[in-house]
């Protein structure tokens, strides 16, 4: 089986940025799809296609995560809101579950003339892929937050 997000946490694929944070149970890298600079992806190390399978030491990590990598991009980014929403599909059928955790800007929602599901469709829909020196630049910004 291919797992995409398996071959980024490996390395076999290659993810722009590298990875921002490991913790104990949890990867957080940027997102290589098109959400926009400062999107990240907050996933298990190891593979999980269900909430419901995750492990205690898994489940304990993840709350405080999230709102660790919200708080970062708050900081770093000053959106008009971060949005943090499971995905957990590829090609209708369940993948290696991930957060999305995605700065939401006025800019944007003006942009797309939408917001929530809907801005991140209108992205997807647009397809366009933050530049990657950019990211690279970013993903160092929010280690430098993230180490503190």
């Amino acid at each position: 089986m291919i797992c995409m997000a398996c071959d980024l946490t490996s390395g076999t694929r290659p993810l722009p940025g590298g990875r921002i944070l490991q913790t104990g149970c949890w990867v957080v890298e940027h997102c290589v799809g098109p959400l926009g600079l400062g999107t990240l992806i907050v996933k298990p190390v190891r593979h999980v296609e269900h909430v419901a399978d995750l492990t205690e030491a898994e489940s304990v990590e993840l709350g405080p995560l999230l709102r660790q990598v919200s708080a970062t991009i708050t900081e770093v980014i000053s959106p008009e809101q971060v949005y943090v929403c499971l995905w957990s599909h590829a090609e209708a059928r369940p993948c290696h579950i991930h957060f999305v955790v995605q700065p939401a800007s006025k800019a944007d929602m003006d942009r797309f003339g939408a917001y929530g599901p809907a801005l991140q469709m209108a992205m997807f829909s647009e397809g366009t892929l933050p530049d990657e020196a950019a990211v690279v630049e970013i993903c160092e910004r929010f280690r430098q937050v993230l180490s503190h």
